[in-house]
């Protein structure tokens, strides 16, 4: 869940901002302050009090043109519309349209011969070796030592919900599994996604002295980030 989700969360927290969002959101036309105001049955002046906190969020857009059917001298009302904000809350934290697009990539790369999973693997490995070589022309970080570069993997890994953790200066656990319940239907192919992904990021990223290993537990993630056992 991303700030900006947290924040429209707070935003429809209250019940009349979020009964004028549902009816204006429902009405398929732009809706005037006196319309949210009366499908709530508030004053004039508080709905447009929520109806600027719901425009401030994205939730909805304010225009200046005259409903439908209707014609005044003068200036045009105010009106609202839906907004282009999506809300996506989930807790714990699931990347499903993620998913998806690796998988809508792997079927658009499939090689010949190739099987759907391997080519799924290979997408996601792809994707985190990209991820981790942009990170790595941004950030120019030089040699990174084991520790330095979890700390790289950490940011990435709390952006895209897995929840990190350390148990040691060397060694990452994942709380959350963001793909979570399909990794329970097929486990074999989410958690080889998994692991191709955050393999391939420690590969673009050039972390030589961390690797991603299979290692699942009940009610995490199966993947963990750690120095291999040779250094």
């Amino acid at each position: 869940m991303t700030t900006n989700d947290v924040a429209i969360v707070s935003v429809l927290g209250e019940e009349s901002r979020r009964e004028m969002f549902d009816f204006i959101r429902r009405a398929g036309r732009p809706v005037t302050r006196d319309e949210a105001a009366a499908s709530v049955g508030i004053s004039r002046k508080l709905a447009a009090f929520h109806l600027d906190k719901l425009v401030a969020a994205g939730l909805l857009r304010a225009d200046y043109a005259a409903p439908e059917g209707v014609r005044k001298v003068g200036r045009r009302p105010k009106v609202y519309l839906p907004g282009d904000a999506e809300i996506r809350v989930t807790i714990p934290e699931r990347r499903h349209a993620f998913l998806a697009d690796l998988f809508l990539d792997a079927v658009l790369t499939q090689r010949d011969g190739e099987a759907g999973s391997e080519a799924a693997i290979r997408t996601a490995r792809q994707r985190g070796h990209r991820l981790g070589g942009d990170e790595r022309d941004r950030s120019r970080p030089g040699r990174l030592g084991a520790e330095r570069a979890l700390t790289f993997c950490q940011r990435m890994l709390d952006q895209h919900g897995f929840e990190p953790y350390r148990t040691g200066p060397t060694d990452i656990r994942l709380r959350n599994c963001p793909f979570h319940p399909l990794a329970a239907k097929a486990p074999d192919l989410v958690c080889g996604m998994n692991h191709g992904f955050l393999a391939g990021y420690l590969d673009g990223l050039q972390a030589t002295g961390v690797e991603a290993v299979l290692d699942p537990r009940p009610g995490e993630c199966c993947v963990r980030l750690t120095r291999p056992p040779d250094e």
